[in-house]
């Protein structure tokens, strides 16, 4: 450790470090802005001259090594000298719009402005200006004359988003950021920009001039789409969510979201079903709750007299809350039926971890960007886990080897080291040829008789290296056809090589839902089988068919009954009632993150219209059903009893996460058909309803496909 003298106190920091770090641990302010901890060292803005004994001029915080028995002074008077001198540079050409601009009250420069700038200007001239940008239709430059060249933008997309897609043109005062040859922004971290923009350059289009940021309430929340569990925050005014920007939680999320995580708000507001509907005639009529929960009742008893309680089942969502899905299961056993899945994308119902236990991440989400080796099968990494692509990627820059098994050519924005491009079909046998390799290597048996190619070698050297390795299942492979036998031969591999081995699973609550067994129990009929019309009377909590499964649902129009719990107006020509419940925005819950960390929430807003929390739906169905178990009054008493002894905040108990192959040998014939996977911005009903996702570069190709596929 080196000690330097900062302000008369001493301070103690590893060797390599700058001034700046030395000052954020002696808890000492620097006026900066191009410095950001996330980021490369800059040095553009200046901002951070402080005084370095012996040192001829002062010198920038942030590009400054400490070296042992150096004395620092930020605050003396040659270092405010030259701080103000700094100020008042940067504000020669800034325009003087603060009262509209979005920025105004969170800014960097207006807080700063104020301590370190002159009651006036001693420049007349013409104050430059810089002509708006198009970037598509998440992030707004249109005011880049604000713009003070800090970079952190371009170095945010180089280093982060892996894509640099805004750099500095030209020289001197003509040097602006922008966008090569008139492109769109279309990185799916993009909106971090806006975070970390410290001026009002780059500002989010949706919410441009919708409020100021003084008006708005702050308010914590969970994101509910991919399994990251990103930790939020929702800003609200009159009851109606205007933002989103993340909340840093070093473990989970850093200071980074996903542009679904901040932009789907705006389907709050779109489609909404606000009261109950049944079905007569052929038409749809308004009624209160009362008659819809007693209809719901009878038609849920006239079934189970005429067909048996087998004949009713449920399709959850993995994106409902715990509390929800909980509810759910009780609900469905309470009738004596085993009818309950939530994997409406899988394939191989086989698959599973035993009762009460869930497949999960196999390793903490933090250890991602500290790997080694790392073997991916069947993901669109980028898309289907962006921040999760995020930590690999800095793994990757910092010497970690990629190996990836996929039906594509991925665009990950990172080197991989190691393709492996085949069908879905034979993922078994690529990943055969993998094991084979492996076990040559080694020289034990392979657990199936394959020929290794050199690519296969490849990838078995790379895991035969390092010390921290992980072989992770994406998406494509969980839906698979095969899933237990890619699962049985990553299990081997991982058991040869010392990696870990984890599903990245898809949605919020894909582990929350294992754990509450939102899965068929003995008998049970799977999401498939309900789908293709297994039952005579089916509840839909959250759930599209569709475009949340593998199966259309239309079958279930043969059904007796169907009854669609979601906060929107879908479903119509399926279901016979329509039950309104709140969405992640009014409601409390928990969801179970991929690393098994469980994380509640509470709502923002309040309901929409006539609009009920999920769970009280659920909670009254049971009790006009005469059920036992349904007497909780509150979310959280909810929780207590579907998760005892895990606090907010928790990860579950590693005996309850199991990534164990239930298969004994892998099954080497190809698959028929291919995995059923999400688009980035089709993964939930909130983010196929944001209207500004779906104007996105990402969103486009899966429309296509999607309209081909219902065509």
């Amino acid at each position: 450790m080196i000690e330097i003298e900062l302000d008369g106190k001493k301070v103690e920091v590893p060797p390599g470090s700058m001034v700046m770090h030395a000052a954020d641990k002696a808890g000492t302010y620097i006026p900066h802005f191009c410095y950001h901890k996330k980021l490369s060292i800059a040095a553009n803005c200046r901002m951070c001259l402080v005084d370095v004994e012996k040192a001829p001029k002062p010198m920038p915080a942030c590009a400054t090594p400490v070296t042992q028995g150096m004395i620092v002074r930020t605050k003396s008077d040659k270092a405010i000298k030259a701080q103000k001198s700094v100020m008042e540079f940067l504000l020669i050409n800034h325009p003087l719009d603060c009262p509209i601009c979005d920025q105004g009250g969170e800014c960097q420069l207006q807080d700063l402005a104020v301590g370190y700038g002159g009651s006036g200007s001693r420049y007349e001239e013409e104050k430059r200006v810089v002509f708006h940008k198009s970037a598509g239709p998440l992030i707004s430059m249109e005011e880049m004359t604000r713009c003070i060249h800090c970079t952190r933008c371009v170095r945010f997309g180089q280093e982060i988003g892996g894509v640099m897609e805004l750099g500095m043109s030209h020289r001197g005062e003509h040097a602006e950021i922008e966008t090569f040859i008139g492109q769109s922004v279309d990185s799916e971290l993009s909106g971090n920009m806006i975070d970390i923009c410290p001026v009002g350059a780059l500002t989010s289009k949706p919410f441009r001039y919708q409020a100021r940021t003084w008006e708005l309430s702050r308010r914590k929340s969970v994101s509910p789409h991919d399994s990251t569990g990103a930790n939020l925050i929702v800003q609200v005014k009159n009851h109606k969510v205007m933002r989103v920007v993340p909340l840093e939680n070093e473990a989970v999320n850093e200071c980074w979201i996903a542009d679904r995580d901040r932009f789907s708000y705006e389907a709050l507001e779109v489609d909404r079903l606000t009261g109950p509907m049944i079905k007569q005639g052929g038409q749809w009529q308004p009624v209160d709750w009362q008659t819809a929960l007693e209809y719901v009742v009878n038609g849920l008893k006239q079934v189970k007299a005429e067909f048996g309680a087998e004949a009713i089942g449920l399709l959850a969502s993995p994106h409902s809350t715990l509390e929800e899905l909980a509810l759910a299961g009780a609900l469905v056993r309470g009738l004596g039926s085993e009818n309950i899945d939530s994997r409406l994308r899988a394939a191989d119902f086989h698959n599973a971890a035993p009762a009460g236990s869930a497949r999960w991440l196999g390793l903490p989400i933090a250890d991602l960007s500290s790997l080694q080796r790392v073997l991916v099968v069947g993901s669109s990494l980028r898309k289907d886990h962006p921040l999760f692509a995020q930590r690999i990627r800095q793994a990757v820059r910092h010497g970690a080897q990629l190996s990836v098994l996929t039906d594509h050519a991925p665009d990950w924005a990172m080197p991989i080291t190691n393709l492996c491009q085949a069908d879905a079909s034979v993922w078994v046998a690529a990943l055969a040829g993998i094991a084979a390799a492996i076990a040559e290597t080694q020289g034990v048996p392979s657990p199936v008789a394959a020929a290794p190619s050199a690519a296969d070698r490849a990838v078995a050297s790379s895991l035969l290296g390092g010390e921290r390795k992980a072989i992770l299942l994406g998406n494509a492979a969980a839906h698979h056809e095969k899933a237990s036998s890619l699962l049985a031969l990553a299990c081997w591999m991982a058991e040869q090589t010392g990696a870990r081995v984890g599903y990245l699973t898809e949605a919020a609550n894909t582990v929350g839902a294992q754990l509450v067994r939102a899965l068929p129990g003995a008998g049970g009929l799977n999401a498939g089988q309900m789908l293709a019309g297994g039952v005579k009377a089916a509840l839909l909590l959250n759930v599209e068919p569709g475009a949340d499964s593998a199966v259309d649902g239309q079958a279930l129009a043969q059904a007796g009954m169907v009854v669609t719990l979601s906060p929107f107006k879908t479903n119509l020509d399926i279901s016979d009632v329509l039950l309104p419940i709140a969405p992640f925005s009014e409601t409390s819950g928990s969801f179970v993150n991929a690393e098994g960390r469980l994380q509640s929430f509470h709502a923002v807003v309040r309901p929409l219209g006539d609009t009920r929390p999920g769970w009280k739906v659920l909670r009254v169905l049971g009790n006009l059903l005469g059920l036992a178990g349904f007497d909780a009054d509150s979310s959280q008493a909810v929780l207590a009893q579907a998760l005892p002894g895990v606090e907010a905040g928790q990860l579950v108990a590693a005996a309850r996460l199991c990534n164990a192959a239930s298969a004994n040998s892998p099954d080497l014939t190809p698959a028929t058909r291919a995995p059923c996977v999400a688009g980035i911005y089709q993964l939930d009903g909130l983010v196929r309803r944001a209207t500004s996702l779906q104007l996105t570069a990402d969103a486009r190709p899966a429309q296509t496909v999607s309209d081909e596929v219902h065509a």
